[in-house]
């Protein structure tokens, strides 16, 4: 079955993208457990992320006993805002993180690039999906910048609905591989099957479809 936009009409007429981020997860974890092996389970996980502020106007330090005030040399806004997560994570007897599969949503910034690149280099296998068809960005294209890295699949303008598969091979006295499997998504055509890598030579493979299509079947999305 077709991969829909689900951030345009005539989806979003009746539908709400985060309808399919949040059922979504669940479904994979469904599918995972009928092809992880035994001592490796999965569970879904939806954190929304939201604003907060910390107003501090002075700084009174007293450690001299003369209340000297210590004021910074440069003040500016930033942006901490935490990103909507919608995610499911895949762990090991030892409750171990193994591999993370990531929902990309509209929220998701370049805090989300280098957690991805935080997660890589813990060794866990990760999986971004992306099916932001409104947003031209592409974290994956985003993630190889931040990493030194290219891929040749990637135009100047990369596609922004895509799904991938990252892993890092570690190598004696050498620097990291990055092994990636990088499929892009158009809106009328299937999903991808992705790799998980569970250990560096242990791996089951993910249909894409089968959970995507059980999510608009529950969800009633035509």
């Amino acid at each position: 079955m077709p991969l829909r936009d689900h951030f345009r009409s005539p989806v979003n007429n009746t539908h709400s993208w985060d309808e399919v981020h949040g059922q979504w997860p669940g479904e994979i974890v469904r599918d995972l457990a009928k092809i992880l092996p035994a001592g490796f389970r999965a569970a879904p996980k939806v954190h929304l992320g939201s604003p907060f502020e910390v107003d501090v106007s002075t700084y009174d330090l007293d450690s001299n006993g003369g209340g000297t005030a210590l004021a910074p040399t440069f003040v500016a806004e930033a942006n901490l805002t935490e990103s909507d997560e919608y995610e499911v994570r895949i762990t090991d007897t030892e409750r171990m993180l193994v591999a993370v599969i990531k929902i990309v949503s509209v929220s998701n910034c370049r805090l989300f690039v280098g957690k991805v690149a935080s997660l890589l280099q813990q060794n866990v296998c990760v999986l971004l999906v992306d099916l932001v068809s409104v947003r031209q960005a592409n974290l994956y294209a985003e993630l190889l910048t931040f990493l030194g890295c290219t891929d040749p699949q990637l135009t100047a303008t990369p596609p922004h609905m895509y799904a991938v598969a990252l892993r890092f091979r570690k190598r004696l006295k050498r620097r990291p591989l990055l092994d990636a499997w990088f499929y892009p998504m158009i809106v009328g055509q299937p999903l991808p099957t992705l790799p998980i890598w569970l250990t560096p030579e242990q791996h089951v493979t993910l249909p894409l479809e089968t959970s995507y299509e059980e999510t608009c079947s529950v969800l009633g999305i035509a």
